[in-house]
């Protein structure tokens, strides 16, 4: 059984502290910047939860045995899940009661002809974006993640003390009709709460595009929690061989967000519509550093680091091409949500940087609190014995 070592606990703790001064400072000095520093760094680890969920599924309907050893992994992180929802229906309401101004289409009026904020635009699509449905479509994407994640681990558990292929059996079923749900729900949530921001715009990508985002990250944190425990002595199955097959997951997945990044950029660039090309030109005129520079890390440094066979079995490239990519798509989630709302009145400093800190030091307590309550390793699955024995 995994135990969370007092350092461990300490320093998950002084980065929450470092998080709710990052907050307190935050909404004492500019209120309206640190709106969208909270939702970033709350989806940023909200999306992490989500695809790890997706991840538990997936590995159930290709019946995958390499995936074994990193299924409790995959579980714990999705603990995050419930506190990271919870904090997201919060920021949903605040902008319902204009404590906030992420979604510029819940001004008062907006939607009103005889208002004089009225945008016909927006009132186009009032059918599907009014706060009634909105709020709605969040709950169910909440409830339906959570469900599925909790009724997978409680089968999960129920296998390692009964056996046989009953629970097994449940866990495919369940599985196979949350993919379905997963697929629908997760694009549905990328155009709600991401694309929604800047409401004139579209993109018939962005939810593969947020979605690769999602398997990047939540690739790399399985890998870098499944490495440190392997370092701290646990995870005793888990080799080189196993590691390599997270690897190419985290390559394959930073090539397909950068074909998404380039499909969605190179289109819309290039066709100029002025309803379109807008979304660009705010992140080209006022974030242009930032805007090339994820792109860049994003995928010249999977690409060069992971290339070869060799550094997906290194568990030091790992981490380091880790570290990395979860700074780089952090970037991106700030790309998609805060040009929408802060327009060129932006910078990143104590406030963004800090509640990042706070919300990582809450996902890692919450993370290793769920990996206590479990053995890492899970027993009386069908494919176990063989997972100890995968070699590519």
């Amino acid at each position: 059984m995994y135990t969370v070592s007092k350092n461990t606990k300490l320093i998950s703790y002084v980065l929450i502290l470092i998080g709710f001064i990052a907050v307190v400072h935050g909404f004492i000095t500019d209120a309206h910047r640190s709106w969208p520093s909270l939702m970033v760094n709350n989806y940023f680890f909200l999306a992490i939860s989500a695809f790890a969920i997706f991840f538990v599924t997936l590995q159930y309907v290709s019946e995958a045995a390499w995936a074994i050893p990193f299924k409790r992994i995959a579980e714990g992180i999705t603990s995050y899940f419930l506190i990271g929802g919870i904090i997201m229906l919060f920021i949903i309401i605040a902008g319902k009661l204009h404590w906030n101004h992420i979604w510029h289409w819940m001004v008062d009026g907006i939607m009103d002809p005889n208002h004089k904020y009225y945008d016909p635009i927006i009132a186009g699509k009032q059918a599907y974006l009014n706060f009634p449905f909105f709020f709605i479509r969040a709950l169910a994407y909440i409830f339906g993640w959570w469900y599925a994640s909790k009724r997978l681990i409680a089968l999960s558990r129920k296998e390692d003390i009964e056996g046989g292929l009953s629970n097994y059996k449940k866990s495919i079923t369940l599985s196979a009709i949350f993919i379905v749900f997963f697929g629908y729900s997760s694009s549905m949530m990328a155009w709600d709460w991401i694309m929604s921001i800047d409401t004139h715009w579209f993109s018939t990508l962005f939810g593969w595009f947020v979605f690769s985002s999602m398997g990047v990250t939540g690739f790399t944190m399985i890998a870098m929690i499944s490495i440190y425990l392997k370092h701290k002595g646990y995870l005793q199955y888990v080799n080189e061989n196993h590691i390599h097959d997270l690897g190419k997951w985290i390559f394959s997945f930073s090539i397909l967000w950068t074909y998404m990044w380039f499909s969605q950029f190179m289109l819309i660039w290039y066709s100029n519509i002025p309803e379109e090309v807008t979304y660009y030109m705010a992140r080209w005129d006022n974030y242009n550093a930032l805007f090339w520079v994820t792109s860049v890390i994003n995928f010249i440094f999977p690409l060069l680091i992971l290339m070869s066979r060799d550094s997906k079995r290194n568990f030091g490239y790992i981490m380091t091409v880790g570290v990395i990519v979860l700074i780089g798509h952090w970037c991106n989630v700030f790309l998609m949500i805060v040009p929408g709302v802060m327009k060129d009145h932006w910078h990143i400093g104590f406030t963004e940087i800090g509640m990042f800190f706070g919300f990582l030091g809450l996902f890692l307590s919450i993370v290793n609190k769920a990996l206590t309550k479990a053995p890492l390793f899970v027993k009386n699955h069908p494919f176990a014995d063989e997972s100890i024995h995968h070699h590519i």
